[in-house]
């Protein structure tokens, strides 16, 4: 069996401090939208106590840059939840300016419980949140 993840599209503002002595984008600032993608995906759509109960770092990102943006481009960061395993999640994010992929992400994070700050898995149940329907 199969699970569909639901995309999850964040728009993501390009700001001044974005752009670099080449005029476009600085490519840290893909690391920080990816970061603020997945943090809204996993504040969107997982119940509130689980959201108040567990904190995501990120362990590895691989980008793959495309195309440059520049300030005023109206660009958007589709996340997709592509499994989870044990205390980690794997994502995938593409960062897009209309039609054009800029960025293509491979993430994968680590969940904490936010009190111990220990590794913590996060319940099947809490997992289905971010899928759609089975396929088998």
């Amino acid at each position: 069996m199969t699970r569909a993840a639901t995309p999850f599209d964040v728009p993501i503002p390009v700001d001044p401090a974005d752009i670099d002595f080449m005029g476009h984008v600085n490519n840290a600032s893909y690391l920080k939208w990816v970061q603020e993608a997945v943090l809204s995906h996993w504040q969107k759509l997982a119940p509130a106590e689980e959201v108040a109960n567990h904190l995501w770092v990120a362990l590895k990102h691989e980008i793959t840059y495309r195309k440059p943006a520049f300030l005023n481009d109206e660009v958007v960061a589709t996340v997709l939840l592509e499994k989870v395993q044990g205390v980690r999640a794997f994502y995938e994010t593409i960062i897009r300016r209309g039609d054009e992929v800029l960025a293509e992400v491979k993430s994968s994070w680590c969940c904490i419980d936010a009190e111990t700050l220990r590794p913590a898995r996060i319940a099947e149940h809490i997992v289905e949140h971010f899928f759609g329907k089975r396929e088998g």
